[in-house]
């Protein structure tokens, strides 16, 4: 069992020190992707600025606003079609696998009035685009792109979440399973107990206490060493009749109570020690310290 539970410990360990490293990279990969549509949304701008005729004017440093919001924005006045702006921006988000739905806006420099809108979602049907035959006049613009929030870094960290669970409730499970008895693995191979300031010797069916020696039946002894293998705690009635009786082909109904009765008159040389009725469970070896 040490050997088993010491490989179990290191293989938890393994485990935790794995599901670290998953988080870790899972941060290193939603960074990568979040510096690859900074550039997405830059050559937006560029292609914008070659729509309306201009090849030399800049595309200022792309503007993250809000946490999932980016502002594109230009040297120089410009102008644009909205059909061209919509095909361009759908046709360069599709390459951002963070990108699922957004909402796109162009503002006017001088009020932030919009002078043109529109929302793209995954869903082809609920695309919201309007008039995209109207060209807009040589001004100064700004085009505002927000992002629906993805449930995909939500979803890493949800099964990431997920197995550190998984992972403390087996080493809850684990440690519940191999917590050690009251009673030293000795005892259990030796068939000697220390009961208070009685002993109990499984093997020659006897209880001792001050130079005195009492007897045991074999019955008795079965029972005794049920209890002194969990002393102070709950017994349930079913396991110790299954255990001591039904396992050998004998059911019985009242004759538990007898022998519990006889055994409780054998343990009255140690006054801080009785077998004790748990009311609707069983019986407990109760040993006062």
């Amino acid at each position: 069992m040490p050997v088993k539970r010491k490989h179990l410990g290191v293989l938890l360990l393994l485990t935790f020190i794995s599901l670290i490293g998953v988080a870790f990279n899972i941060t290193g990969n939603d960074d990568f992707d979040f510096a690859r549509r900074e550039i997405l949304l830059r050559r937006i701008g560029h292609e914008i600025l070659l729509q309306s005729g201009d090849s030399v004017s800049r595309v200022l440093p792309v503007k993250k606003i809000a946490k999932n919001e980016y502002q594109i924005s230009f040297a120089n006045a410009l102008t644009f079609q909205p059909e061209s702006l919509v095909k361009i921006t759908q046709r360069l988000l599709a390459k951002d696998p963070l990108a699922g739905d957004y909402v796109v806006n162009v503002l006017n420099c001088a009020n932030a009035s919009v002078a043109y809108g529109y929302a793209i979602s995954k869903n082809k049907k609920d695309d919201i685009v309007a008039c995209i035959g109207r060209g807009q006049p040589i001004a100064c613009y700004m085009i505002n792109i927000k992002f629906k929030p993805t449930g995909l870094i939500t979803a890493k960290n949800g099964y990431l979440m997920g197995s550190l669970s998984v992972l403390a409730f087996v080493g809850f499970i684990f440690l519940r399973s191999v917590k050690p008895r009251k009673t030293s693995p000795d005892a259990q191979h030796t068939g000697k107990f220390i009961l208070g300031s009685m002993s109990f010797d499984a093997e020659s069916r006897k209880l001792m206490i001050n130079g005195r020696t009492i007897d045991l039946t074999r019955t008795e002894t079965r029972v005794l060493r049920i209890f002194a293998l969990s002393p102070n705690e709950a017994i349930a009635r079913r396991r110790l009749q299954q255990e001591i009786w039904e396992d050998e082909g004998v059911i019985v109904g009242r004759s538990l109570d007898m022998f519990i009765s006889k055994l409780r008159k054998k343990l009255e040389f140690d006054p801080n020690i009785k077998i004790v009725v748990i009311r609707g469970k069983g019986y407990k070896l109760e040993i006062s310290t």
